[in-house]
C-alpha cells in the first residue's frame, strides 16, 4: 500500500520528506518566476513599504532618543560632578573667608590695643583676654586669663577701646576678676579734662539700658563744662591713675543745692563688646611712692 494512502476511516497524512520536497519544488517554482518576471515586485514592494519603512523609522527614532538619551545623561553626570567640586570650593572660600573675618577682627582688636598702649605709654601693660562674664548684657564684671603668675595684683586699672574699664577686684594664679566702672557699685573720682573740675562717676547698669552713666557733685560755677567734653579720671582717685579717659558729657543740670551739677556722660568704652584688654601694672600707690 502506498505510504500516502491510507486505509478506510484513517486520518490522511503526509510524509515529511514528501512534504519538504514539494515545498523545495514550489519556492524554486517562486524564484524563477520572481527573475523572470516583475509582476510580483509591486506587490511585494507595496508591502515591505507598508511594514518595514514604518518600523525602520520607529527605530531610528528609537535610536536618536537612546542617542540623546545618552548625552543627556553624560551632561548630567559632568554636571553633577562639576557641582559637587563647585560645592567643594565655596566651602573652601566659606571657611577661608570666616578665618580673614577672624583675622581682621583679631587685627583690628590688636590695632585698637596698640593705640590705647601708645597712648598711655608711661604705663606698663600687659595684654590678656577675657574668658568668662556675669550675666547680662554689659561687661559689667569679668574674668581674664592672667593673674599672679602675670604679676598681676588687685586694683589694678585695665584698660581697652578708648579708655578705662575698671580695675581688678580679686587675683588667682592665672586669672583675675576685674569690676567695671559700670557696676551700680562702682565709684570713680574724675575731673573734666578742659576744666579740671573734680566730679565723681557712678556706674549703673540701668544707665548702660541707654548706653549712658552718671556723675554728680561736678562744681562748675563759670557754666564751662557743655556736652561732648572729655572726663578723665583724676589725681586725687585713691585707685585708678590719673589721665585715663572714662567718657564724655552727655547731660548737665544743676543739683537742688544750687551749688554742684550732676548729668549723664557716653563712656569711651563699648561694654557690650568686649574680648582683650590692657592691664597696667602699674598702681596708684606704687606711683605716688615714686
Amino acid at each position: 500500500m502506498s505510504p500516502i494512502v491510507k486505509r478506510k476511516g484513517e486520518k490522511f497524512t503526509l510524509p515529511s520528506k514528501y512534504l519538504l520536497f514539494i515545498l523545495t519544488i514550489l519556492c524554486t517554482v517562486l524564484m524563477l518566476f520572481t527573475f523572470a518576471t516583475d509582476l510580483l515586485d509591486k506587490p511585494l514592494g507595496s508591502i515591505v513599504g507598508y511594514v518595514l519603512i514604518p518600523f525602520e523609522k520607529g527605530i531610528g527614532e528609537a535610536g536618536s532618543w537612546l542617542s540623546g538619551r545618552k548625552d543627556q545623561l553624560a551632561q548630567i553626570k559632568t554636571l553633577l560632578e562639576e557641582n559637587q567640586s563647585l560645592k567643594e570650593q565655596v566651602a573652601l572660600l566659606t571657611e577661608e573667608n570666616t578665618l580673614l573675618q577672624q583675622d581682621k577682627y583679631e587685627l583690628n582688636k590688636l590695632r585698637q590695643l596698640f593705640e590705647l598702649d601708645e597712648q598711655y605709654e608711661e604705663y606698663h601693660k600687659v595684654g590678656a583676654r577675657i574668658i568668662s562674664r556675669d550675666s547680662g548684657n554689659w561687661y559689667s564684671a569679668f574674668i581674664i586669663d592672667k593673674g599672679t603668675e602675670q604679676g598681676l595684683q588687685e586694683d589694678m586699672n585695665v584698660i581697652a577701646g578708648g579708655g578705662l574699664v575698671g580695675r581688678i577686684s580679686s587675683v588667682g594664679p592665672n586669672w583675675a576678676r576685674v569690676t567695671a566702672i559700670i557696676s551700680d557699685n562702682a565709684n570713680v573720682s574724675g575731673m573734666t579734662l578742659a576744666t579740671e573740675d573734680n566730679l565723681i562717676v557712678s556706674g549703673s547698669l540701668k544707665g548702660m539700658n541707654e548706653g549712658v552713666i552718671y556723675f554728680s557733685k561736678l562744681v562748675d560755677s563759670k557754666g564751662a563744662v557743655q556736652a561732648g567734653d572729655k572726663i578723665v579720671t583724676s589725681d586725687i582717685s585713691d585707685k585708678f591713675l590719673p589721665g585715663i579717659l572714662i567718657g564724655y558729657v552727655l547731660t548737665v543740670s544743676n543739683d537742688n543745692n544750687n551749688l554742684t551739677k550732676s548729668g549723664s556722660l557716653i563712656p569711651a568704652v563699648d561694654f557690650e563688646h568686649l574680648s582683650e584688654v590692657l592691664v597696667i601694672t602699674d598702681q596708684k600707690q606704687t606711683i605716688e611712692e615714686k
